[in-house]
């Protein structure tokens, strides 16, 4: 696969990126961070999930 083509494969079909932080002062763990990140496309034609949501909706509200 050429590299021109993997950010449109990555976004048709999605990749998940996960990783750990963990900050430590002379070999002592103080916290882990925990992150995960969804990259993915959205088709132009998906219908809002806040559509039936009153003020929501993209309608002008009573202010």
């Amino acid at each position: 696969m050429p590299l021109v083509d993997l950010p449109d494969r990555v976004l048709a079909t999605g990749v998940v990126i996960g990783g750990d932080i963990v900050p430590a002062i002379a070999e002592v763990p103080l916290v882990r961070i925990s992150l995960h990140a969804l990259l993915s496309s959205v088709g132009g034609r998906v219908a809002s999930p806040f559509g039936d949501i009153p003020g929501c909706g993209g309608e002008r509200g009573p202010w």
